[in-house]
């Protein structure tokens, strides 16, 4: 007789096939029309002689673009177009470069004085996806400063996992170079960083890795709210990274689920090793930083993508920003 509890690597992607295809279901709208535009840092392939979508693609590039998606809101759901996976009304219209210049420099430029909610997506995500969830996520806080998605090369896959998790460590430098640059802008605002998932674990590595190379205090005055939601993280790696990363653990908001399934499934997958996003609160809270448990939020069974669609999740990231403003003042 089989035992219930074995669960071989087919069944588990297969599991996280079920926990991850609700994150395409519908969701409660949010109040928003006209246009608007986002600005995106992207080391994806651009697909060649595409001007329409999907404009870039899941393969890595050799270098890093600085690009303004602008976005429509029709006011209804577009069902059978590919839309925003929060309200279905946001679309991605057209994509525009800013130039030939050093695109980082170009990007902090464009930015210089407005606060910026700075965007870094998940596991299994089109470049299209994660412009219109940093915009959702911006409208859904009422963040009245610039947006900014960092778009690293996702496959969009349920089957490749592991090529993502690969492909958001070799993004640590140019999310670097971003994050030095939007440091050095003498007239740049609050950086408030918002990252979900695996990009969590992009953005963990990406500050430590900063932090080794230059212990930079005027960074850490510059950053506003850091907010892991659903981080895909190990918790013996979360743990150590905090202590690599000096003044900056201090800004970090944990967002996490017991009931978060997606992050099970990626427990399972890397050798029954638990989650800081599936943590319960008493695991986190010694390590310094500031943890809300999300488990009786949002909807569906999931429970992987709360602070993008429940409004009490979204309040939160407010709070944190807002308590990033003030400690700045």
């Amino acid at each position: 007789m089989t035992d219930p509890l074995r669960i071989n690597r087919r069944n588990l992607l297969a599991l996280a096939g079920g926990a991850l295809a609700g994150l395409a279901m519908a969701r409660p709208a949010l109040a928003a029309e006209g246009d608007a535009d986002v600005y995106v840092v992207t080391n994806r392939k651009p697909v060649e002689g595409a001007e329409e979508r999907p404009w870039f693609s899941w393969q890595r590039s050799g270098g890093t673009r600085v690009v303004k998606a602008v976005l429509k809101d029709s006011g209804k759901s577009l069902l059978g177009r590919a839309v925003s996976t929060v309200t279905g009304r946001w679309s991605l219209v057209s994509v525009e470069g800013l130039g030939p210049n050093d695109p980082v420099a170009t990007l902090a430029g464009a930015v210089a004085g407005h606060d910026l909610l700075f965007y870094v997506h998940g596991y299994k995500t089109s470049f299209e996806t994660s412009v219109l969830d940093a915009h959702e996520l911006a409208s859904g806080v009422d963040f009245d400063g610039q947006t900014v998605a960092f778009s690293w090369p996702s496959k969009d896959a349920l089957i490749d996992y592991g090529y993502d998790r690969e492909s958001a460590m070799w993004s640590r430098d140019a999310l670097q170079d971003v994050f030095e640059a939007l440091g050095r802008s003498p007239s740049g605002g609050k950086l408030n960083i918002i990252a979900h998932s695996m990009g969590a674990l992009l953005t963990l590595e990406t500050l430590r890795q900063l932090w080794a190379l230059s212990g930079s205090t005027d960074l850490a005055a510059r950053i506003g709210a850091i907010v892991l939601a659903a981080p895909d993280i190990d918790v013996d790696l979360f743990a150590t990274s905090l202590k690599r990363i000096g003044p900056l653990a201090s800004h970090i908001t944990v967002i996490g689920s017991t009931k978060d399934r997606a992050l099970a499934v990626s427990g399972q997958l890397a050798g029954g090793v638990s989650r800081v996003g599936a943590s319960v609160r008493a695991q986190l809270e010694p390590l310094g930083v500031k943890v809300v448990d999300a488990s009786d939020y949002g909807w569906g069974v999931i429970g992987h993508d709360v602070f993008l669609s429940n409004k009490d999740v979204r309040a939160v990231v407010r709070r944190a920003i807002d308590r990033g403003a003030r400690a700045q003042d």
